[in-house]
């Protein structure tokens, strides 16, 4: 993928033309072709202006904090899988480029609310929010966010509406399970993906969910599009997982097991805790070195360089690909497009990468 951190080109409140727009990597087919590719990038960048639009505000440190993860960057992959959806659906629209706003919007609330969660320092190359006004004002913006996206899904109807809520529902209590842990007795693989399913999955769905019933597609074209998002969203997450193991810091943008010394449950540390509890030795021996002090630069990177030695890790990308192996085949019921193409590439992109 692309560096998140990388600016979208364009003043603030200026516009932005459809040749200043980037394409996310796995999506070059969608640039190269002739008719489909025009249509993207204009719809990406209208899309853009809508954002800029969607958080302005007379208040000026609202104006100001809203701005602030919008102006550092984005890959933007959320819109962009609204209007594919949209595409394959029957056309693009004002509809389909409102709703692909509202997705993203609803992604960058998100994001100002889980870094407050995990005491993030950082998000695509600048200060989080809450290091820079404190943690009431962060929330507070996620909220007023929040409120913007609700505002602009009102004019599209009320089945809009109702994915929307129900989107929002699921993040929430993705991310609920996530802070609370797994019930008792449930596998903490079943839990993990459900979490996943929930903070992850569920707003990619969205996007196909929103794109196609806002461009008058029928029901099975809808029911399609909703599942291939749906396991994109969690092999894409599954894929991170991994990478915070094994990706290099000058491509990721992040220093290889960030994840593990914040004591954060990824795939490869439950595969790791699953095969030490079922009497591997080497894994036992890594898991220790992860219930050790993960503080010293020195031991995060033992811990690291055995977990990413260990067989969980190769198993760990073997689940993120059966994932989107599976995004791909639920495509199978659509007839052949570039849109169609574009979407399988993508899926492809997010298991096959560094960062």
């Amino acid at each position: 993928m692309t560096d998140s951190s990388a600016p979208r080109p364009g003043a603030p409140g200026t516009g932005l033309d459809a040749d200043q727009v980037r394409l996310p990597a796995g999506f070059d087919l969608i640039a190269s072709d002739d008719r489909l590719g025009p249509v993207v990038l204009e719809a990406l960048a209208r899309i853009e202006d809508r954002l800029d639009e969607a958080v302005r505000s007379t208040d000026r440190l609202a104006d100001v904090t809203s701005r602030h993860l919008l102006q550092a960057g984005g890959k933007r992959v959320r819109p962009l899988l609204t209007v594919l959806a949209g595409e394959i659906g029957g056309g693009v629209n004002d509809a389909v480029l409102e709703a692909a706003a509202v997705v993203e919007l609803t992604h960058l609330a998100t994001l100002y609310h889980d870094d407050v969660m995990d005491s993030a320092p950082l998000r695509r190359g600048v200060a989080t929010a809450q290091t820079v006004w404190g943690n009431s004002v962060a929330i507070l913006t996620g909220d007023l966010i929040f409120a913007r996206a609700s505002s602009m899904v009102s004019d599209l109807g009320q089945r809009a509406l109702r994915i929307q809520a129900d989107t929002f529902e699921r993040l929430v209590l993705g991310q609920l399970h996530e802070t609370v842990g797994p019930r008792e007795g449930q596998d903490a693989l079943e839990h993990y993906l459900d979490v996943l399913a929930g903070k992850t999955g569920s707003l990619i769905a969205a996007c196909g969910h929103f794109g196609t019933v806002l461009a008058g597609a029928d029901q099975d074209v809808v029911d399609v599009l909703v599942e291939y998002g749906e396991k994109v969203g969690i092999a894409f997450q599954l894929a991170d997982d991994v990478i915070d193991v094994v990706g290099a810091d000058e491509v990721s943008g992040k220093s290889p097991g960030t994840d593990l010394r914040e004591g954060v449950p990824t795939l490869p540390v439950l595969l790791v805790r699953r095969m030490a509890r079922e009497g591997d030795a080497a894994a036992a021996r890594v898991v220790a070195l992860l219930e050790a002090d993960l503080g010293p630069d020195a031991a995060l990177a033992e811990a690291v360089a055995a977990l990413a030695a260990h067989p969980a890790t190769e198993e760990a990308w073997r689940i993120a690909r059966a994932w989107a192996d599976e995004a791909i085949a639920a495509l199978e019921p659509l007839a052949d497009s570039v849109p169609k193409r574009a979407l399988v590439a993508f899926a492809h992109a997010v298991v096959h990468r560094e960062a």
